[in-house]
């Protein structure tokens, strides 16, 4: 017989609830989200640019393995994050129509589910490097502080943003650990491997830039639900957010980005400075976006309904991979030091 609960939301109805199926295992995993990992590029192009990676099949073959792992341990996060989130999001106009809660889904399949996606996609890690399996590990980490009680960072205020956010630097590794050499990596976990990490300035920019666009999407989240009370349901954050202080953190994430990108710059690739006012542009352009009514920042796998955005960034990134070969001497004019 087919289970039957209450929805508590503003209907109060009894509605009756069919078991999942193959479907709505496949869609808790939100394959459709994978393309967040295109976070990983630009630790890929700086690192290929600092070691000079030889373009070969074998790095290839890196690549490639490299991100379906990373999108299988994603995908295991985003497993427990629908399911354990089921009871809240049915709160939300649109997120309660996922499959975690129109749907009955057995615990034992949600976490054979899991921990399938952890395992495989920490097998295929392995085979990068040592260093990229422990990013990976720590990637899956996230997942559970950000979603499993009693930790569940996603419902403290500020720390939900600074937790999920934290996944951009983390991607920007993996993506630097499948370009670096062989003959540097440690032979075990007894090595470590900081030397080889990227330099924390470009870490830090990418975890406040990332942390800018969680802020806004929560901005946009709260502002589409319009009620206090019922976004408190959804969201247990959202009590003690409003849209002021949700600005002003988007401000302070987008102001430090900038000051740790400009380090970044200066310091590892001069003509990379050219690129600034287009990175303030792409920040104002995204926050325009999600101040509109119904953002769709919202859901970031909707952005490319945003074709002229989405152009931008596509050539931005293009310019970006060309300052990278590219000599400028009259730049170094920035580095000169004036008594």
């Amino acid at each position: 017989m087919n289970p039957t609960v209450t929805v508590p939301d503003s209907s109060n109805a009894e509605v009756v609830l069919r078991p999942a199926g193959l479907k709505e295992y496949i869609a808790i995993a939100r394959p459709d989200h994978w393309f967040k990992n295109i976070f990983m590029l630009p630790g890929m192009l700086f690192a290929f640019l600092v070691y000079d990676t030889t373009l070969d099949f074998n790095l290839l073959l890196r690549i490639v393995v490299g991100i379906v792992s990373t999108c299988l341990i994603a995908s295991a996060n985003y497993t427990i994050n629908e399911y354990l989130d089921a009871e809240f999001d049915r709160f939300h106009p649109e997120k309660k129509k996922r499959s975690a809660v129109v749907t009955v889904l057995s615990p034992g399949y949600v976490y054979s589910e899991y921990f399938a996606l952890a395992i495989i996609g920490l097998a295929l890690a392995y085979y990068i490097s040592l260093p990229f399996m422990a990013i990976e590990g720590f990637l899956l980490f996230m997942g559970i502080m950000y979603n499993v009680r009693p930790f569940r960072t996603k419902e403290r205020v500020y720390l939900d943003v600074l937790s999920e956010s934290v996944n951009n630097p983390i991607r920007l590794a993996l993506g630097w650990f499948i370009f670096v050499p062989a003959a540097l990596l440690p032979e075990s976990f007894l090595n470590p491997a900081w030397a080889l990490i990227p330099p924390s300035s470009i870490i830090v920019a990418y975890w406040m830039g990332g942390a800018f666009l969680m802020a806004t999407k929560r901005f946009a989240e709260y502002r589409y639900i319009n009620n206090p009370e019922l976004a408190g349901l959804y969201r247990k954050s959202f009590k003690r957010y409003t849209e002021n202080s949700l600005l002003i953190s988007m401000f302070f994430y987008a102001i430090t980005s900038a000051f740790f990108l400009g380090i970044f710059l200066i310091k590892n690739k001069i003509e990379l400075l050219i690129s600034f006012p287009f990175f303030a542009l792409m920040f104002a352009w995204y926050l325009q976006i999600g101040l509109r009514k119904d953002s769709v920042v919202q859901g970031p796998e909707k952005l490319h309904k945003e074709t002229g955005f989405m152009l931008y960034v596509v050539l931005f990134t293009l310019l970006l991979m060309g300052l990278v070969y590219i000599d400028i001497p009259a730049l170094n004019w920035f580095l000169k030091q004036s008594f």
